[in-house]
């Protein structure tokens, strides 16, 4: 049976989401420097895919703020400061008051979600607790943007809930290169994840908002350390 009108589209966008997702991991597993350039050829050639949807891929990634538009050049690695980081870590405290301090005012807020709900992020926050315990960066980035994003799903709105996983995606973008960068990393990460689960489980958002604070804080010293400040 022949495609439908819709279909090389749907095929295309997902493409177009893949590239970017492939690309985003590689900018955190450190694989793509801050500041290093590529074109959409040299991305489409690795990938073994048209130009299309890696231009594509590339512009929302652009838009996430990842990347900038090299001018006759393609694209480059954006670079982060320590001072967009303070600020980063700023903006995470106030989304992630919104998103868990709204049960303090209605503590029937996500009563209707299930044990199975819970325990599907719980598996996330205990896989993310053991590689940060662990130190290993490659294993912790992804169960802990996961748990994040799965964690303020249940209990956020969704506008919340996305803007607060493009900071933590550009937070840990700013400090994989400082923590790859630091060697043993064993003890040195926060690993609060099921204390975290916990709190929100009992509806207790000031112990919630009390262990992110915490959380902000050692993340904040640890970073300003390895970048020398």
């Amino acid at each position: 049976m022949p495609a439908g009108p819709d279909g090389p589209a749907v095929t295309r966008s997902t493409l177009r989401q893949q590239i970017a997702d492939a690309l985003r991991d590689e900018i955190l597993g450190g694989r793509l420097s801050p500041g290093q350039e590529f074109t959409v050829k040299e991305i489409a050639e690795g990938y073994g895919v048209s130009a299309t949807p890696v231009r594509e891929a590339l512009v929302d990634l652009t838009a996430q703020g990842l990347l900038d538009s090299a001018q006759h050049r393609g694209f480059r690695v954006h670079e982060f400061s320590l001072a967009d980081h303070r600020a980063m870590l700023e903006a995470r405290r106030l989304v992630a008051d919104g998103i868990f301090r709204g049960l303090a005012a209605d503590p029937e807020r996500g009563r209707d979600l299930t044990a199975d709900d819970l325990a599907g992020v719980r598996r996330r926050g205990e896989e993310a607790s053991r590689a940060a315990s662990a130190g290993d960066l490659n294993i912790l980035i992804g169960y802990d943007l996961r748990f994040w994003r799965e964690l303020s799903a249940l209990f956020g709105n969704a506008y919340l809930s996305d803007f607060f996983h493009r900071l933590r995606v550009q937070s840990w973008m700013y400090a994989v290169p400082h923590l790859r960068a630091a060697g043993d990393l064993r003890g040195r990460l926060w690993s609060g994840h099921c204390e975290l689960v916990d709190a929100l489980s009992r509806r207790d958002a000031e112990a919630a908002h009390a262990i992110i604070a915490a959380y902000n804080v050692a993340s904040l010293a640890l970073i300003e350390s390895l970048a020398g400040e």
